[in-house]
């Protein structure tokens, strides 16, 4: 037997005799029309049918919970009423709905009690449109943390899930796929309680409406069968490799390249690709093994799922071992890693300063005692210990010129992009030779840089550990520091609008995104040029004191880190500043290279949104070949559309650790990174509205460095769903002093970035939403 949705009382009503997976509290339900004829019948009618109370007054519209909109939560109701208060409240309920329509009804129920958790349910992902079960919930008596928006947790499941679901979830999940059949499997979400002990419970269903879909819903068998080619994707990539250490993998979208932070989870096929040809391939691995640590190369770093990007985490962590080190050892430092992140999933985004043991740093014997808790002996760490210091004193060595050399591949970079500029080559030809020097001259150096980068923060931190530098001195050293970013700001306020977009107009937001304009291509969207923007204050001046110098000396000599004072201090500045600077320069050969890719695509009748669901690897293909272009670049972007579409309907978790999350999983917490020691109150803005972005707390989607002109405007703090403890957006907040949330997670982002105002508190770590 099917039924239709009405109001929230007829709908329950309609459902209480047929509902066998859950009750329905007894309702007492009248129209708005004979309340205003007779309500003392309606009131006596209430006692006689429900006794005196505590009651739920509920509103019943038609205007709410229709198949053509959603208005969930649009009028009154008031829990905790007893009968001497009926009446106001029903009055009160009434004048809620605003003009009066005689159909509209009251719904009261009895207050439950013994509330031990309540939430919501949904049929259909409402993001997605694909048909995962989703049940979002807290635990406690109080049933509006979720329906009120202040979080609680969540699982998702797919619809014809081939992993059993938890006996906590199954209650809940067999109840909506009840109601599915009930309502013909139209959407629909539902509100519910459970009541009683956890032997004892009862599940009760609060209320049906109908979900409002912008799409046709995903079938139950198609969803099936690509999750299924996933699975199998996941299953052999977590079984042993030969060539790799480690007897189990994991999958994530933050650890180490972190591609949720640069491209985003679901990246169009020009930008993913892209990623992948520059960086996470080969060029990632040619890196580390120039640096001292194993050779990875031949080894993707990165993976997809039907689009959906993830950091293959045991090639990761297999690459962050040194290369002397014993491979047996070794072997088991990656188990180590693995298991350690399996423990902790809320440190994905902080693997290599909370995980991985990468490099030496003045308090790595103490971080070392983790691995002697975890069953190695003190020789193990010992030898752990000595490999680290050779690789650290092989990056820190200025004879090895390693950061010397990088750092002059990005001149090589400029000089043959110019040449590249003033050349007669085609358009392809041009784009083939812009990536290929970016990858030779560009993301290769910027790879070493961003090496020596978490290196010299890690030994940075590790003073203020030691005692050495406290956590204001380390704030300003950090700001003290010659980048990209500040010289951004510096110029906006000197220069003319064409000297400025000339030394920063192949800037955008969301670097590998074809569809985000350059600062040149769109400079009114980013500077408000009509405004004299301030002259930023000059990096402020930082010396050790002596004292400070002669601890460093004794730290250096104890732990044998070949290198003096003076020396360790420009490694630092260099390593920090440098690696924003190698990135500066790559994506100017980037970003020209994407803008010459739109002209090859107009010149063949293709658009620039077109363009961004094509594979980079077609113009080596039209580079080395005689293809029909037309031809070439169509057939790419017809497939990328087909992939891009299948990743809209994925959902799938942000630490993959077994084939079985696939189908089922618990969104997992956050723990986001809080920057500087600042506190303040300011109102909320996200990153489109120019015009408010003064004294405002600006929100962003991914911590990527094209958003550095959001620092023309005097914001007073960020928030970013992506993004790492090191990453663009973390070291610039530190630099200028901005109090910020770097990698909220997306439940969190969506939460905060919804509010009209914050209250941020980097030093407790906490923000608080103000009414």
């Amino acid at each position: 037997m099917s039924i239709s949705f009405s109001t929230k009382a007829r709908t329950l009503i309609a459902l209480k005799p047929l509902v066998l997976s859950a009750q329905i509290l007894p309702l007492c339900v009248f129209g708005v029309a004979e309340w205003q004829s007779n309500r003392g019948s309606c009131l006596n009618a209430v006692s006689a049918q429900l006794g005196d109370g505590p009651f739920i007054v509920r509103s019943s519209s038609s205007r709410e919970d229709c198949v053509t909109r959603s208005s969930a939560g649009l009028f009154l109701s008031l829990p905790n009423i007893f009968l001497k208060d009926l009446e106001r409240a029903v009055e009160n309920v009434i004048a809620s709905y605003g003009h009066i329509d005689l159909d509209d009804e009251i719904l009261i129920q009895p207050m439950l009690m013994d509330v031990i958790c309540s939430g919501v349910g949904f049929s259909h992902d409402p993001n997605t449109c694909a048909p995962y079960r989703i049940v979002n919930w807290a635990n406690g008596a109080d049933t509006s943390v979720v329906t009120g928006g202040l979080g609680g947790r969540v699982w998702q499941q797919s619809a014809l899930s081939k992993v059993p679901t938890s006996q906590v979830m199954r209650p809940i999940i067999d109840m909506i796929d009840e109601l599915l059949n009930l309502f013909d499997g139209a959407p629909l979400d539902c509100e519910f309680a459970v009541t009683g002990g956890f032997d004892d419970s009862v599940l009760w269903l609060l209320q049906v409406r109908p979900l409002i879909l912008n799409s046709m819903p995903q079938s139950n068998i198609a969803q099936a069968e690509l999750l299924s080619l996933v699975e199998q994707k996941v299953a052999l990539g977590m079984l042993p490799q030969p060539f790799l250490m480690g007897e189990r993998n994991v999958f994530g979208v933050m650890p180490d390249w972190n591609p949720a932070e640069i491209i985003g989870i679901r990246p169009k096929p020009l930008a993913l690709s892209l990623y992948r040809e520059l960086i996470t391939d080969s060029i990632w691995a040619y890196q580390r093994h120039n640096y001292g640590y194993r050779n990875l190369r031949s080894f993707p770093l990165m993976v997809n799922f039907f689009g959906l990007p993830y950091i293959d985490v045991r090639t990761s962590f297999n690459s962050f071992i040194p290369a002397d080190l014993d491979e047996d050892l070794a072997g088991r430092l990656v188990d180590y890693y693995i298991d350690h992140l399996l423990s902790e999933p809320a440190l994905h985004d902080k693997v290599e300063f909370n995980i991985v043991f990468s490099c030496y740093s003045f308090d790595l014997p103490k971080r070392l005692v983790r691995l002697a808790n975890a069953g190695f002996t003190s020789k193990e760490c010992e030898l752990i210990s000595q490999s680290l210091r050779h690789v650290t004193n092989h990056i820190l060595c200025a004879k090895e010129g390693l950061v010397e050399r990088d750092a002059l591949k990005l001149n090589t970079l400029k000089i043959r992009r110019e040449k590249l500029s003033a050349s007669n080559m085609s358009s392809v030809d041009r784009i083939y030779w812009l990536l290929e020097d970016a990858k030779r001259y560009g993301t290769l150096p910027f790879a070493g840089l961003a090496r020596a980068g978490f290196i010299a923060v890690q030994l940075l931190n590790s003073l203020e550990t030691e005692g050495v530098l406290s956590k204001a001195e380390l704030d300003a050293f950090v700001s003290s520091l010659s980048t990209v970013s500040r010289g951004l700001l510096r110029d906006r306020a000197t220069l003319d609008k064409e000297e400025f977009l000339t030394k920063y107009g192949h800037l955008r937001p969301g670097t590998y995104d074809v569809l985000s304009p350059r600062y040149d291509e769109d400079p009114d969207l980013y500077f408000d040029w009509s405004a004299t923007p301030s002259t930023p204050e000059l990096a402020p001046s930082f010396t050790l004191t002596l004292s400070q110098k002669q601890k460093i000396m004794k730290l250096l000599e104890v732990h044998g880190l070949e290198i003096d004072v003076e020396g360790l201090i420009d490694f630092i500045k260099k390593g920090i500043e440098l690696r924003e600077l190698a990135k500066f320069y790559f994506t100017s050969n980037l970003s020209d290279a994407m803008s010459l890719m739109v002209e090859v695509g107009s010149d063949h009748g293709f658009s620039r949104e077109d363009m961004a669901f094509c594979d980079v690897t077609i113009f080596r293909e039209l580079y080395i070949g005689s293809e029909m272009p037309k031809d070439i670049i169509s057939q790419s972007i017809e497939r990328g559309r087909e992939r891009y579409n299948q990743s809209l309907l994925l959902q799938l978790p942000p630490l993959i650790t077994g084939p079985e999350d696939v189908w089922g999983f618990e969104w997992p917490e956050i723990s986001p990174n809080f920057i500087t020691q600042r506190k303040i109150v300011a109102p909320v803005v996200t990153h489109h509205y120019r015009e408010r972005l003064a004294g405002a707390i600006v929100c962003i989607p991914r911590a990527d460095p094209g958003f550095d002109w959001l620092f023309a405007y005097p914001i007073a703090g960020l928030i970013t769903a992506w993004g790492g403890v090191n990453s663009h957006m973390a070291i610039r907040a530190g630099e200028l002093g901005l109090p910020a949330v770097i990698g909220a997670g997306e439940e969190l982002y969506t939460y905060w970035s919804s509010a009209q105002r914050l209250h941020l508190d980097c030093a407790n770590r906490k923000v608080e939403i103000l009414k």
